[in-house]
């Protein structure tokens, strides 16, 4: 495939990745749980040709507040890896991304997970490895609270090599099944692991993944994120908001691959970017100008707090700067993403909140067609983008205006495919099929 071609992901969402697409009178307001709907949404996608659909995850609600809880419509949800197997046999072509943590989770348990639904899929699974950074998650599993961030990290770059070694203990034909054996005993080889934090033994009861290995996707942003991207992901999936922005944590990461005798190549990094395209510059902003409208402060404030790791900001002005933050171990990228922010446009607390209730800290683009390409174009082009994760504020209808009308443009001027360029999600991304680690 031409490297002129930018990946595109479709990050999905129950109703839509504003705060309030809940509200919105063409969102679909059920649809945490309805299969249905997330089935259409994919197909969607991959009738446009995009590289995957990536679901995010939290093992808790994502509200204390019970109050606050009621009026953001983001408690209900399935559990993503049971959803992709849905999707698997729903679709052909499009890769299946989901968010898993190795913070609450056991490497075998999950690589099996994740092979079959690669099996199912015909080599399209992806996961997005996280380390979990909620205390409301965290109160669900352990006493003693969130994990400090170190140690967090510490476990999951354990976790992804065992992982690994568990995909790696089967051949590519290895179940032979010719009347004579079932096995080809030459190609299974079982995992020994016993490390700090896990214990792994025997090897994958499937056929090795028809892409050697499931995608692995990364999304964090601090040193200790990049530096285990640079050594394990496939795709790195980040917030940035200014083009400088983007740049300089794309020079960064790839620039750290070498150390781990990786090409730079292959990795493709797609920021998140929330588009509101309209057929003309007033009709986008109206659409945004209505999402906006529908934000209760109240809501906009305790999802800023939630991000912020800060359990009330209802004690400062709203009208007032964002004070001054404490250190915490929650996502120090997204923190610092959010400070900075503030600082940098002067922005009140109300401001802020409101700002990111519109997709928590993404990119957003709000505009005709051509001027979103542009933009698109811009950071494509500039090094600061393989690509991008396309954030809908609500679905559909901003996913069928961004596949209606910013797709063709892309297309028009030779940024994206018009057909997929094989079966497997690797293929589709142009990313080597790994070999088995010796």
């Amino acid at each position: 495939m031409s490297k002129a071609h930018m990946k595109l992901g479709a990050f999905l969402m129950a109703g839509g990745h504003h705060i309030a697409a809940w509200r919105h009178p063409d969102a679909v307001a059920e649809a945490g749980v309805d299969v249905d709907h997330f089935i259409a949404l994919t197909r969607l996608a991959e009738a446009a040709k995009f590289d995957m659909v990536f679901f995010e995850d939290a093992a808790a609600i994502r509200e204390r507040n019970i109050n606050t809880a009621s009026q953001a419509a983001r408690s209900t949800m399935f559990e993503p890896l049971s959803l992709l197997a849905a999707l698997a046999v729903n679709t052909s072509h499009i890769g299946l991304v989901a968010t898993a943590s190795t913070t609450y989770n056991e490497p075998y348990g999950l690589a099996r997970t994740l092979a079959s639904i690669d099996q199912l899929s015909g080599g399209r699974a992806g996961w997005n490895l996280v380390t979990s950074a909620s205390e409301l998650e965290a109160e669900n599993f352990v006493s003693s609270g969130l994990r400090p961030h170190a140690q967090r990290y510490e476990r999951a770059e354990e976790f992804e090599q065992a992982a690994r070694m568990v995909w790696d203990s089967v051949d590519t034909g290895a179940y032979v099944a010719d009347g004579k054996s079932y096995t080809d005993r030459s190609k299974l080889h079982p995992v020994d692991h016993h490390g700090t934090h896990f214990t792994v033994s025997g090897f994958l009861d499937s056929p090795r993944s028809p892409q050697g290995r499931p995608l692995m996707v990364q999304a964090g942003a601090s040193d200790a994120g990049k530096n285990l991207a640079a050594r394990t992901a496939d795709v790195v999936f980040v917030a940035a908001q200014t083009l400088q922005e983007a740049q300089t944590y794309y020079a960064d990461l790839k620039s750290r691959m070498p150390a781990f005798g990786r090409n730079p190549d292959d990795l493709k990094i797609l920021p998140g970017v929330s588009p509101i395209v309209g057929r003309t510059e007033s009709e986008a902003r109206a659409k945004y100008d209505a999402l906006q409208e529908l934000i209760p402060d109240e809501v906009g404030v305790a999802l800023l707090a939630s991000y912020l790791s800060i359990k009330d900001l209802s004690q400062y002005p709203l009208e007032g700067p964002l004070p001054e933050m404490p250190a915490t171990d929650g996502i120090q990228s997204r923190q610092q993403l959010i400070i900075d922010l503030a600082r940098r446009e002067n922005l009140s607390i109300r401001q802020v909140a409101r700002n990111f209730a519109g997709a928590r800290g993404h990119w957003q683009l709000i505009g005709t067609p051509a001027q979103i390409v542009d933009e698109l174009e811009e950071r494509f082009h500039g090094k600061a983008a393989d690509g991008f994760n396309v954030m809908g504020a609500y679905f559909p209808g901003a996913l069928q205006d961004f596949i209606a009308m910013v797709v063709p443009e892309l297309r028009r001027r030779g940024l994206f495919r018009d057909e997929y360029e094989g079966r497997t999600l690797r293929e589709n991304l142009g990313i080597t099929i790994p070999a088995r680690a010796a």
